[in-house]
């Protein structure tokens, strides 16, 4: 198979992938909401799609493969992340719309409040992209990718934090309950920046281990995340 047809089925997949992911989320939404006049949810979804667009047209087809299926070298402790992780992100947004479009549980979200952390939610997808945007190595998974001659990036958000894609995490994650209307969603999401912060330590660690060039990165660049904290 030529490399042009092979990376025409990848954005095929990626186009159906995406497609079959949003309309599940908003199913989800708006199944749990009761309704469809929640705007918060259609806020929230209509921003997904707009950076879901928006990864399509700017990553290369090259990166795009491999996130949707990387080759091997995944490590085991990642595994363990993606099995915590997926039913964490569920909890998220199941108990922000029940609170934010259902049942109302907590103070109500002002709307300026709701159009603040759209921005934050906007800013972390803009960080995610353009750290996907300048490196090519930006794997869905945590491995050295030896069979793509990975080197060291050290460009675009890369100059100010060694792990801009998880400080974009940070803020959208943050923001994405405030975003449906919800502070009890809060409350699950403290445990995915848990996780994020401790796959984080075990990323930073494996790549000084297995990446040269790796730990004179580090020198140049402090923080892994936290700009003058962490």
């Amino acid at each position: 198979m030529s490399q042009k047809r092979k990376l025409g089925k990848v954005e095929g997949k990626l186009i159906l992938r995406s497609i079959f992911f949003m309309a599940f989320i908003t199913a989800i939404t708006f199944i749990l909401a009761g309704r469809l006049d929640y705007w918060q949810g259609w806020t929230y979804i209509g921003l997904n799609i707009i950076f879901l667009l928006l990864s399509y047209f700017l990553l290369p087809p090259e990166l795009i493969q491999e996130r949707l299926k990387p080759k091997e070298g995944m490590k085991t402790w990642d595994k363990t992340f993606y099995i915590v992780s997926a039913p964490v992100f569920f909890a998220v947004l199941i108990i922000s719309v029940l609170d934010g479009g259902r049942f109302g549980w907590g103070p109500r979200i002002p709307i300026f409040v709701i159009i603040i952390v759209a921005l934050v939610y906007s800013i972390g997808q803009i960080i995610v992209l353009w750290a996907k945007r300048e490196n090519k190595f930006f794997s869905s998974v945590v491995r050295v990718q030896k069979d793509r001659g990975q080197t060291v990036c050290k460009c675009g958000p890369y100059q100010f934090v060694r792990h801009p894609g998880y400080l974009g995490g940070l803020l959208y994650s943050v923001a994405t309950p405030l975003l449906l209307g919800s502070f009890w969603g809060l409350i699950p999401t403290l445990i995915s920046l848990i996780l994020l912060f401790i796959r984080t330590y075990l990323e930073d660690k494996t790549l000084l281990e297995e990446l040269k060039g790796y730990k004179d990165y580090t020198e140049e660049v402090r923080y892994r995340i936290l700009p003058g904290i962490w």
